[in-house]
C-alpha cells in the first residue's frame, strides 16, 4: 500500500529500502552502537518512515519500519518509534523542503559536541560548498521536548547542526542526502581534529574565497549551509583586523589566527595574540613529526 498523494515523493518501497541501507551503512562505519540512531524519510507531505526503538541499525529489516504522521500518530507497524522522533518531526514542520532526517552519533563530531566547539571555520572548500556551517545546538535531556526546540533555530538556514553532549543530526531533500551530509559532517570533523588538534595549524580561507564559494553553492540549488568563520584579508593578503584588537604584527602566515572576527579570536598555536611563540612553533612540529611517523608506520603515504 502506497501512501503517495503525488508524485513529489519516492514510494514506500524506495524509502524503507533506503532507511535500511542507510542503517546499514551508518553501523558499519561505527557512528552508531548498539541501537543508537534514527533516520526518517517523506512519502507524502504529512507522513513518514521511521527507524524503530530498540533495534540495531546494522541489522534491520524493512518490516521493521514505522509509518506515521507529522503529529506523531502511528499510522503502521508492530514497533515503536524512538522517543528522539520528535527531533525529526520538528525539523518537518519547521521546513517543509526538507523530506529526511539522520541522527547519528559519529565520533569525531560528537567528540566536537562534547567539547562544546561547533565546526564553523572555513578550512575546506568542499565543506563551505556541501555541507556549511555546523552550529551547536545547545544541551537538552534527550527524550523530552527540550531536544527539537533546541535545533529548531538552524532547520532553516543550515543543513546539519551538533547536539551538545549527544551527536549530530542532518537533514536533507531525500534520504540519501540527509546521509550523505552525515558523512561529510565527520570528514570535516576529522579533518579538523588532524589540523587544530594534532598538527596544531589550519590555514583558514579568506573571506572573499568563502564568498566565491558560497555564490557556487547557491548557483547549484543549495541555498542553506550558513556562512563559516574566515580569515579577512585585504589584497596583500595581511587581515584587515577589527576594532583594532588584533596586533600590528598580525600575518596570513606562519600560524598567525583568522583576524575576521570581532575580536580576532584566539591563534591557531593556543594562545591570544596574534601570532605563535617559537615554543609553540616547535611543538607543533613535533606534534606533526609524531603524526607523520604514526601513518608511515601503518603503510599511509608509501
Amino acid at each position: 500500500m502506497s501512501y503517495q498523494y503525488d508524485n513529489k515523493y519516492p514510494s514506500d518501497f524506495e524509502v524503507k529500502r533506503d532507511i535500511v541501507e542507510i542503517g546499514r551503512r551508518m553501523y558499519a562505519r561505527n557512528f552508531v552502537a548498539a541501537n543508537d540512531g534514527n533516520i526518517s524519510a517523506k512519502v507524502s507531505d504529512n507522513t513518514i518512515w521511521c527507524t524503530p526503538t530498540g533495534v540495531s541499525k546494522g541489522y534491520m529489516t524493512e518490516d521493521m519500519l514505522v509509518l506515521m504522521d507529522l503529529d506523531g500518530n502511528v499510522l503502521k507497524g508492530n514497533l515503536k518509534p524512538s522517543t528522539e522522533i520528535k527531533m525529526h518531526l520538528r525539523v518537518y514542520r519547521e521546513n517543509p523542503e526538507v523530506n529526511a532526517v539522520v541522527h547519528a552519533h559519529p565520533p569525531a563530531a560528537t567528540s566536537y559536541a562534547i567539547a562544546g566547539l561547533p565546526l564553523n571555520h572555513a578550512i575546506m572548500t568542499e565543506a563551505v560548498m556541501g555541507i556549511g556551517e555546523i552550529p551547536l545546538a545547545p544541551y537538552a535531556m534527550p527524550g523530552t521536548e527540550e531536544v527539537p526546540n533546541s535545533i529548531a533555530p538552524f532547520v532553516k538556514t543550515h543543513n546539519a547542526c551538533l547536539l551538545a553532549n549527544h551527536g549530530a543530526l542532518t537533514w536533507g531533500r531525500d534520504a540519501m542526502e540527509a546521509w550523505f551530509r552525515m558523512e561529510s559532517v565527520e570528514h570535516f570533523a576529522l579533518v579538523n581534529m588532524y589540523t587544530n588538534g594534532l598538527i596544531g595549524h589550519a590555514n583558514e580561507l579568506t573571506c572573499d574565497q568563502v564568498d566565491r564559494l558560497i555564490e557556487r553553492r547557491t548557483n547549484s540549488g543549495i541555498s542553506t549551509g550558513g556562512r563559516p568563520l574566515c580569515r579577512n584579508c585585504g589584497a596583500d593578503g595581511v587581515p584587515a583586523c577589527v576594532a583594532g584588537k588584533c596586533s600590528s604584527g598580525c600575518q596570513s602566515s606562519g600560524g598567525a589566527s583568522a583576524c575576521g572576527t570581532s575580536t580576532c579570536g584566539t591563534s591557531s598555536c593556543g594562545t591570544s595574540s596574534c601570532s605563535c611563540s617559537e615554543e609553540d612553533k616547535q611543538d607543533a612540529q613535533m606534534v606533526a613529526q609524531i603524526v607523520q611517523q604514526i601513518l608511515a608506520k601503518n603503510g599511509y603515504g608509501r
